[in-house]
């Protein structure tokens, strides 16, 4: 890799070096799989927990407003992240376009935060498609026991969440074999999800009770994120777990087909896709029943079905929506994997991290992001990790709207012209940055710890491994 400009640290990367080291990647993503990528990441598990979790902890019926604040702003970094997708479609995503456009520090920052997301995003929905398979056994009365039921951290007697370490097996070894098979599962399961939660919107429409939209926005309880605009930012900080499915569609763009047109379509369509589904679902949810009744449930959806006489439709959403869920652990592990390669690629992190196999696959960086996921999923429990996944996607929005100011003057010069720029320059990008600047201020205070904590870690790695070993930097 060759210097660009700067000094130290702040040494930017050539674009070309990433071309040239990302060449041996299969390029066989088109827009279909990029849409079926993006779709079932970010309708991942959320869309069948988080309605219910926001609801009762954060915005009460008014979770549909939180879904929206969330697209809202995620919309606005979703054009930045085509422009940027189109015009540098390097695996790394974030990481790889700062590294260009700002220094090779910032571009570990970013990447540095959406490897956290990863980490925990992958045991997040794991458990998640673990807590929906035992609420779909538990309806034939059958049970594992407490021990193998729960991670240790849960607090319940567990010592292993049994099923959420078989689902991240099961993805592992499918990714193991290439992305070319695993983008035709990934397809089928999209679809089957789509059509699952369809059929959720139109059967819990039957069971809708107005009245449980009364008190719309309930009133602020002081103190608390609970009630008022503060639960509705609240959930939106919340809800941004889902939308980090923009990213893993942008770490794979160097194995997309015609990137250019690919990357913007794939990106933007999944967004509005998801974007009518999560609303959708989640004015079903509140309607069916009080918000309150979804506190501590990880599998409202399929519970709502079977407390309004719909058993047999909660038993086909339970097994479909558990088959489609792992399209959300494919698109998290594909793209983490795909961010762990980018470090060891660039000698950030160790080099064999950055070595692929015969297939041209990385797949040391998918073991070791497999080993960390089971670890953080021992560690930390549901409710937790849903409230700590945010903060790194916040950081990685707030750097690549700043990022379009340092992209756009380059464009046509040193760097392609890309096949889609962001409208409405130089306002929008702004407004993408302020808007993730509020959502990530509207965190819990103990999410914005624990991200503050792994950016100090963060940097001290880079000083004590990452400057020295740094291909940029040599």
């Amino acid at each position: 890799m060759t210097e660009k400009k700067g000094t130290g640290w702040f040494r930017r990367a050539d674009p070309a070096a990433f071309e040239q080291s990302d060449a041996h990647l299969q390029k066989t993503l088109g827009v279909k799989e990029m849409l079926a990528l993006g779709v079932g990441t970010i309708v991942s598990t959320a869309i069948f927990t988080l309605p219910g979790i926001v609801a009762a902890n954060h915005a009460g019926a008014a979770v549909t407003l939180s879904f929206v604040v969330a697209a809202i702003v995620s919309g606005l970094t979703a054009f930045a992240y085509a422009e940027f997708a189109s015009a540098l479609p390097f695996a790394g995503s974030v990481y790889s376009w700062a590294n260009v456009v700002f220094g090779e520090v910032f571009g570990w920052i970013a990447g540095w935060a959406l490897l956290a997301e990863y980490f925990i995003a992958v045991a997040f929905v794991a458990s998640g498609w673990s807590a929906n398979f035992k609420q779909f056994l538990s309806n034939f009365d059958l049970a594992l026991p407490k021990a193998l039921n729960g991670s240790f951290a849960a607090g319940n007697g567990g010592v292993i969440d049994l099923f959420s370490l078989l689902a991240v097996l099961i993805v592992a070894t499918l990714l193991w074999k290439g992305t070319n098979s695993t983008a035709k599962v990934e397809n089928t399961l999209v679809v089957l999800k789509v059509l699952v939660i369809l059929i959720f919107i139109f059967v819990g429409m039957t069971a809708i009770h107005p009245a449980n939209y009364s008190h719309f926005i309930p009133a602020h309880k002081a103190g608390t994120t609970f009630g008022g605009w503060q639960g509705i930012s609240a959930g939106a900080s919340q809800i941004f777990l889902a939308y980090i499915g923009f990213d893993s569609i942008a770490a794979n763009s160097a194995e997309a087909k015609n990137p250019q047109k690919t990357m913007p379509r794939g990106i933007i369509g999944s967004l509005i896709i998801a974007t009518v589904l999560f609303v959708s679902v989640s004015l079903v949810m509140v309607g069916m029943f009080h918000y309150t009744q979804y506190a501590n449930n990880a599998a409202p959806a399929a519970w709502a079905l079977e407390h309004s006489g719909h058993p047999w439709v909660s038993n086909l959403l339970s097994v479909v929506a558990l088959a489609g869920m792992f399209t959300a652990i494919i698109g998290m592990m594909l793209a983490g994997s795909r961010l762990i390669y980018a470090f060891g690629r660039d000698g950030l992190l160790p080099k064999f991290l950055g070595d692929v196999n015969g297939k041209g696959l990385p797949n040391n960086a998918l073991l070791v992001l497999t080993v960390i996921a089971v670890l953080v999923g021992s560690v930390f429990s549901f409710n937790e990790l849903a409230g700590l996944i945010s903060a790194g996607t916040l950081i990685a929005f707030m750097m690549v709207s700043l990022g379009v100011y340092a992209l756009r003057p380059r464009e046509g010069k040193d760097l392609p012209v890309p096949g889609f720029k962001m409208p409405f320059y130089p306002v929008l990008p702004a407004l993408g940055f302020l808007g993730a600047l509020y959502i990530f201020w509207s965190l819990d205070i103990e999410a914005r710890l624990y991200a503050g904590g792994w950016f100090i870690l963060g940097l001290i790695v880079y000083a004590i491994y990452g400057s020295r070993h740094s291909k940029l930097n040599k």
